[in-house]
């Protein structure tokens, strides 16, 4: 199994003070102060986005939806800032449903972002639908049978927060979505698996399984699961939590799969291992504590 104690403890102890803010939010709920929201929301650019630290000044796609994984953490994606950065986010769809990154950034970007690239584009194509049906999800949990006030799609437009919507209610981004997941769904391959990197896989069933195409999910979560045994703790933690944060039960074989990973490769001080670096390893444990909390 899995020890939850150590793994907090190892947050403790090489965590700074936004992600030991992170920590207390999985754990408990706990609201961070706003001063150190503040903090974790710096460098947002006028347009809603954030440059990647390869990136200059220029908003990045995969940067933006790493800081959205961040906020979210701290329970801030309802934030004015993270909204601004979602609204970015839906305006930068391209005409066939998919993302990618800003042309100017060709030079500095790394492989799995860089624009032009099919595999980069499929991975941002899937990062970004995440996150859009995460907080279409808020949404809809905080205001059921209300239509969404905040509605950037032109779509879906907007009404006022008391207006009824029926099966609408709380999607400001779900015109986005949809398009999204229909080029993602194209993409499938009869195996389970995409033209692109591991994440997409597991980013797709999520929002596969949210959007109830449930046969296609299931598809992709067979296809993980053969590799799973051999998959990084990064991996397995991210896999698992983007599956919890959609509402897949723990239970679920594909979960249970994945806690074992996380179990055999969980070091002797409590973290795990990230594929960026020892830099990053705090990141990558608290991401095995929300897949397994």
């Amino acid at each position: 199994m899995v020890d939850l104690d150590a793994a907090i403890g190892f947050v403790v102890a090489h965590g700074d003070a936004v992600e030991r803010a992170r920590l207390s939010w999985l754990r408990a709920g706990a609201a961070p102060s706003p001063e150190l929201l503040d903090s974790a929301e710096v460098g947002q650019t006028p347009t809603g986005g954030w440059p990647a630290v390869w990136g200059a000044d220029v908003a990045s796609v995969d940067a933006t939806c790493f800081r959205l994984a961040e906020l979210d953490d701290l329970g801030a994606l309802g934030r004015p800032a993270a909204r601004r950065a979602l609204d970015w986010l839906a305006s930068r769809q391209q005409a066939d449903g998919g993302w990618e990154e800003d042309p100017a950034l060709a030079d500095d970007a790394p492989w799995w972002a860089r624009p032009g690239d099919p595999e980069a584009r499929l991975y941002l194509t899937a990062t970004v639908t995440f996150w859009l049906t995460v907080a279409d999800l808020d949404a809809r949990h905080a205001a059921p049978g209300r239509r969404a006030a905040h509605s950037p799609d032109p779509r879906w437009p907007a009404g006022p927060p008391d207006q009824a919507a029926g099966a609408y209610a709380g999607s400001a981004y779900q015109g986005v979505v949809q398009t999204a997941v229909q080029a993602l769904a194209g993409q499938l391959q009869p195996d389970g698996t995409f033209p692109s990197y591991l994440a997409v896989g597991w980013l797709s069933a999520a929002v596969f399984h949210q959007q109830e195409l449930f046969y296609e999910s299931a598809r992709i979560q067979v296809s993980l699961a053969d590799r799973m045994p051999k998959l990084s703790p990064a991996n397995a933690a991210s896999l698992a939590a983007a599956l919890r944060r959609v509402g897949v039960d723990e239970q679920h074989w594909t979960l249970v799969a994945a806690r074992r990973r996380l179990a055999e490769t969980q070091r002797s001080d409590g973290g795990w291992e990230s594929d960026d670096g020892h830099q990053f390893d705090v990141h990558t444990t608290l991401a095995a504590i929300r897949a397994c909390r």
